[in-house]
């Protein structure tokens, strides 16, 4: 049963992935502004986070206070500076691809004997290599998120549909 609600959230994730930047990324400057806002959120909730854990972890704490600080700067630069937004895009898709490919092997191998997280792998590694590529020839920083959004969605929606159909451990 936990697959099945796994798989699940993976596919209506995915979904909603893959329909976000055909909706959401109307123009390069939108997506600048968006990003830049949710990630001066995020920096201010690890602000939280990081003084919230001094008590029980220092090093957590100071680490979430430093990435808090970080993404609050990043996220100020990119809500006024639309061409940091276009260089990041194109880095994040080498960033994303190599982070797939790191997953599609460590599933590849945690899972060698479920078939279903073999072939998860194997569409992680796939997919980090169409990203490679595609960050690679991708000019146009329009398209940029709109394919990475896509291929997280696939990769999602193929590992939740492969997690559905796996079987529950004992």
């Amino acid at each position: 049963m936990r697959n099945v609600i796994l798989g699940i959230l993976a596919i209506i994730i995915g979904l909603l992935i893959m329909a976000s930047p055909l909706i959401g990324l109307i123009t390069v400057t939108v997506a600048a502004v968006l990003s830049g806002f949710f990630l001066i959120f995020i920096g201010i909730w690890l602000l939280i986070a990081g003084v919230a854990e001094m008590g029980s972890s220092k090093t957590v704490s100071i680490l979430n206070l430093i990435i808090g600080i970080l993404a609050i700067i990043l996220g100020v630069d990119l809500f006024f500076n639309i061409g940091l937004f276009t260089f990041l895009v194109g880095f994040l898709l080498y960033v994303v691809g190599f982070f797939l490919i790191i997953a599609g092997v460590v599933s590849l191998f945690a899972g060698m004997d479920r078939k279903y997280t073999v072939y998860g792998g194997v569409l992680g590694i796939i997919l980090g290599i169409l990203y490679i590529i595609i960050g690679t020839f991708v000019t146009e920083p329009k398209l940029g998120p709109i394919y990475l959004g896509v291929l997280i969605g696939i990769w999602l929606v193929v590992s939740g549909i492969f997690k559905v159909f796996e079987p529950d451990e004992v």
